[in-house]
């Protein structure tokens, strides 16, 4: 089974009544997302706003989240698996060992609790941030929330979506799966499209040092990303296109300059539930924009296909 079952936020604001933010912290990093979009609006299925939902943050530690939160569930740290597959069983109604669920560090009743709250919610939402995705388990974290979201289907309405952390990392994912079928993942070393998260991954692909090159676009894994994938872009002909200077433009041998997108270049950004938003620029700028770099590029590229080695990479980190 793959994909995701999901849907737009305005759907969330007006039908939305169980809302769980997982591994994330949206009170810092998404202020304006309770008030527009989750908690707080009152919704044409929801007339009673933030009366009428009721909010669960799922988390390592208290963040300032959790005063907005009804019901507040620590995990553990790189438990959020254990967690997950716990709330599969007990949907399906499988045996579970108590003493194993306690290792999680929640007990085995309140994930009942949990569980028979989602399968009683007239439409609910996970919203899953990286403190999910980027710890212990990855993308088999994120693969066991879209089946727990996908199976509360049988009972209930019920949809996910991840909450990213940097500007328009959704519109990356559009993009790659439309072009390629995959939303992140993907070599194309043999000229086809090739998906296999952990191996063809950009941290992965970096701290095992697998490419000897790198194009960043639109990122700062210099500021990010683990100390080896910074070492080793550092260590190899880096080029970065940003219309600032960053962590990653001053280990780069190449930093070229852009105009900054929806101020002094045109384009579009997707929302974080796959939106896209086009953007008219206010400013002129005196750089080229990135498409005009990367087109550019290719044109000289084309023109000299022999000095470009074949284990070249490009690291889509937008």
């Amino acid at each position: 089974m793959g994909g995701k079952v999901t849907c737009t936020l305005g759907e969330v604001k007006n039908r939305a009544d169980f809302i769980i933010y997982w591994g994330g912290n949206p009170a810092d990093c998404h202020p304006l997302h309770f008030t527009r979009y989750t908690l707080t609006p009152k919704g044409k299925h929801v007339p009673l706003g933030r009366k009428g939902r009721t909010m669960v943050l799922v988390d390592v530690r208290e963040t300032p989240s959790v005063k907005f939160s009804d019901i507040f569930l620590q995990v553990r740290p790189g438990k959020d698996f254990e967690v997950l597959t716990t709330l599969r069983a007990l949907l399906k109604g499988r045996p579970v060992d108590e003493a194993r669920v306690a290792e999680t560090g929640l007990s085995l009743a309140v994930l009942q609790d949990l569980i028979e709250r989602m399968k009683k919610a007239r439409f609910g939402v996970i919203f899953f941030g990286m403190g999910l995705t980027m710890t212990r388990g990855k993308h088999l974290n994120s693969a066991a929330i879209l089946s727990l979201v996908a199976e509360l289907n049988a009972f209930t309405k019920f949809v996910c979506m991840p909450v990213r952390g940097h500007g328009n990392v959704t519109g990356a994912d559009v993009v790659m799966r439309w072009s390629t079928g995959y939303p992140f993942g993907v070599s194309l070393s043999r000229g086809y499209p090739r998906f296999n998260p952990g191996e063809f991954s950009t941290i992965d692909v970096l701290v095992r040092r697998d490419n000897d090159a790198a194009l960043i676009l639109g990122a700062d894994p210099g500021a990010t990303m683990p100390q080896p994938a910074i070492d080793h872009l550092a260590s190899i002909p880096t080029i970065v296109l940003d219309p600032k200077v960053t962590h990653t433009s001053r280990l780069a041998r190449v930093h070229i300059t852009t105009a900054v997108t929806g101020i002094s270049a045109p384009g579009t950004v997707y929302r974080m539930d796959e939106i896209p938003l086009p953007l008219k620029p206010i400013l002129r700028s005196p750089y080229p924009t990135d498409e005009e770099v990367i087109r550019r590029i290719r044109e000289k590229v084309k023109e000299k296909p022999a000095w470009l080695p074949a284990s070249f990479a490009a690291v889509p980190c937008a």
